[in-house]
């Protein structure tokens, strides 16, 4: 009898495809898709940022000599106390509006996700509506609701036994006058923002928490900021990048000074007291002294937020 054998199968995996090499021109052609953006950001990003720690360096007039006086217009901003007025009444003003704008943006993100309601599309798309109104018309209404003697609050005020209060002229007053511009602006993009990270959560979450005996507010503290952190993380974030960095609604409420914000300085922030010092009073070096103090306050609140974030995803 004859046995005849089969080859052996040629188990070996095949041998590895050339990988294409990327010819001079390919490669050209990559680096110009992307060379706008890095043009346009080292004209109107990276040379301003660092032309200004250089001219913070001077006594610079820009019509005369500009003179190198190394840190003195530091050490004059740090004894400033015109400066620590702008940065106290800039903190105050961040402290009013930001927090009660994330914590309202929260519940009504929560509201809308979960209510049943009719035209539920058209209450989603109507919170935006704040965000896409023009700063002044918005400065016009809000002076005018709060307006000493005509104001629509000071009016609701009235009936309590309150005497009128000139929000305007007063510290606290225009401080929560701009807050409440701010909140106002800022809370329906900041929704939107918290409702569609709510949209990927499963439904079937919040209904296995309720079947569980889960009350609203355990799936709200358990399921819900749990679920938005990262994105807190980040509305917290750019909202005080944003604070920090507050100029318009300040400069429209005061219309007699708007550079000082009143008489007293009552209202002034830190980028209105950039732009008073620097286009005010021609102090080119002083004020640019000022905008790298706030430059370093932007850069140790990225900081903070990379290692939030970086905690949090460690976490998970």
């Amino acid at each position: 009898m004859t046995v005849t054998l089969s080859p052996p199968l040629d188990t070996a995996p095949p041998p590895p495809k050339a990988r294409k090499t990327m010819g001079l021109g390919e490669r050209l052609s990559a680096y110009a898709y992307i060379a706008p953006f890095f043009l346009i950001f080292g004209v109107f990003g990276l040379f301003p940022f660092a032309f200004t720690f250089y001219v913070a360096l001077f006594d610079w007039n820009p019509i005369g000599d500009q003179v190198f006086i190394g840190f003195d217009n530091f050490v004059r901003m740090f004894g400033d106390p015109r400066f620590w007025n702008a940065a106290g009444n800039t903190v105050s003003i961040w402290a009013l509006s930001t927090v009660p704008q994330l914590l309202l943006a929260l519940v009504l993100a929560h509201v809308l996700n979960h209510a049943r309601l009719r035209f539920a599309l058209f209450f989603r798309m109507s919170v935006l509506v704040p965000y896409i109104t023009s700063v002044a018309a918005t400065a016009i209404v809000f002076v005018q609701l709060f307006d000493r003697d005509y104001g629509l609050l000071n009016w609701l005020l009235g009936f309590v036994g309150v005497e009128p209060i000139d929000f305007v002229q007063s510290t606290w007053g225009s401080h929560l006058l701009i807050a409440t511009m701010v909140m106002w602006r800022w809370f329906g993009y900041t929704t939107l923002l918290y409702l569609a990270s709510l949209q990927s959560v499963p439904r079937s979450v919040f209904e296995a928490a309720a079947i569980d005996g889960a009350g609203p507010w355990q799936r709200f503290r358990h399921i819900t900021v749990p679920s938005l952190r990262p994105v807190i993380i980040f509305t917290v974030v750019t909202s005080t990048i944003g604070g920090l960095q507050i100029f318009t609604e300040p400069l429209l409420i005061a219309s007699g000074a708007p550079l000082t914000c009143g008489a007293v300085r009552q209202c002034q922030t830190l980028t209105l007291f950039l732009y008073e010092q620097g286009f005010g009073q021609f102090e080119f070096g002083y004020g640019s002294a000022v905008g790298v103090a706030l430059f370093v306050m932007v850069v140790v609140i990225a900081a903070i937020n990379y290692l939030l974030s970086t905690r949090i995803k460690a976490d998970r």
